[in-house]
């Protein structure tokens, strides 16, 4: 074994993309591995194919007066759990979700999304296991997977570390876009339930249970019937579908995608000045996984109501008559939906839009 002093491999001309952490070689390998998933995430309007440098899309149809909705989002530090137990897949639904679920609230069609990988050194396999995720939220979403761009940073990250982030593009008729014009006193709102935490609230969750109350990812947890991992790696429901359905066959005012900041403070995101939703919480009981991270980390419940979606993840509000329509298209769809309150004037001159949570959860 030579222990002399190593020598400076710029100085014997040996610098290179590689020595400074770059593995070009283990980027084409990853794109191999994905090309075949993100190949399936695909839509006839799609042109040409892997590896331009753009991605082309044909806006074909009948439009009339087509409007462009965009949306860019990430996972957040769900990521930091898909890299402890070494599960990449489902975070590229999360990240589909965040994105689509967004453009749908205008009533926006996702049509593509292009993503950015970021990590410390490029495994192939992990990467490829990231896009097959991103393919299979597209594929469920309707739309195209159109490109990307994945960017190896040693230096800056660890290996095995790494941040998605995604945006996307969808389109609606200029006359059909849903916002706060469209809202009316006595509209009722639906909610449409979440798959658990989605997306949100992942750095207190995490504080809680993993920092504090010491459990193990991969310990069963009896409240929840699974493993905490499972139960933290649960994807977001991608709703863009079912909120298309629900625009396409009944009167919608608008939508909310409950995200950062909970459920009342989004739905006010979407609510006209003058107009208020009144929301019972005697409604519905929030999942195991709220009380846990509530009970173990002592979390007040407006606390928990501004950084979780309670097992909330989309709201839309609809006309009153068609209240039972929504609620048979939803149901025929699978997702659970419940009323969950109304809109109300709001006495206060000039007041801008806003919800409140009434009353009691009936077990949290």
């Amino acid at each position: 074994m030579n222990d002399g002093p190593v020598a400076n491999p710029v100085e014997n001309g040996a610098a290179s993309y590689a020595a400074a952490g770059v593995d070009i070689d283990a980027g084409e390998r990853a794109v191999e591995l994905f090309a075949p998933h993100a190949k399936r995430a695909t839509r006839p309007e799609v042109m040409g194919g892997l590896g331009g440098f753009a991605g082309l899309f044909s806006l074909k149809g009948d439009y009339r007066e087509p409007v462009l909705a965009a949306s860019s989002d990430g996972v957040g530090t769900k990521l930091a759990v898909a890299q402890a137990l070494g599960i990449h897949h489902t975070v590229g639904r999360d990240l589909v979700a965040m994105v689509v679920d967004d453009l749908v609230v205008c009533g926006a069609e996702p049509l593509f999304l292009q993503d950015y990988i970021a990590i410390g050194k490029v495994v192939p396999e992990m990467v490829a296991d990231i896009v097959r995720g991103i393919a299979d939220g597209c594929y469920d979403a309707g739309c195209a997977l159109l490109g990307g761009e994945t960017a190896e940073h040693p230096g800056l990250m660890e290996d095995g570390h790494y941040d998605i982030s995604a945006t996307g593009v969808g389109v609606v008729e200029a006359d059909s876009i849903l916002g706060p014009d469209r809202v009316r006193p006595g509209d009722v709102v639906i909610a449409m339930g979440s798959s658990g935490l989605h997306s949100n609230g992942y750095s207190l969750a995490r504080k809680v249970l993993l920092e504090w109350g010491h459990m193990d990812l991969e310990g069963h947890v009896e409240e929840l019937d699974r493993t905490l991992g499972e139960e933290l790696l649960e994807p977001t429901r991608i709703y863009a579908k079912d909120c298309l359905a629900l625009a396409a066959e009944t009167e919608v005012r608008t939508f909310a995608h409950v995200t950062g900041g909970g459920l009342a403070d989004n739905l006010a995101r979407v609510l006209p000045s003058g107009l208020s939703a009144q929301l019972e919480r005697g409604s519905w009981t929030p999942a195991p996984i709220f009380s846990l991270i509530a009970q173990r980390g002592r979390v007040e419940r407006a606390e928990m109501e501004r950084t979780f979606n309670m097992g909330v993840g989309m709201v839309a509000v609809v006309a009153p008559e068609d209240t039972d329509r929504a609620q048979a298209i939803l149901t025929a769809r699978h997702l659970d939906n419940w009323v969950l309150g109304s809109i109300v004037r709001n006495d206060e001159a000039g007041a801008a839009g806003h919800a409140e949570l009434l009353g009691e959860y009936a077990r949290f």
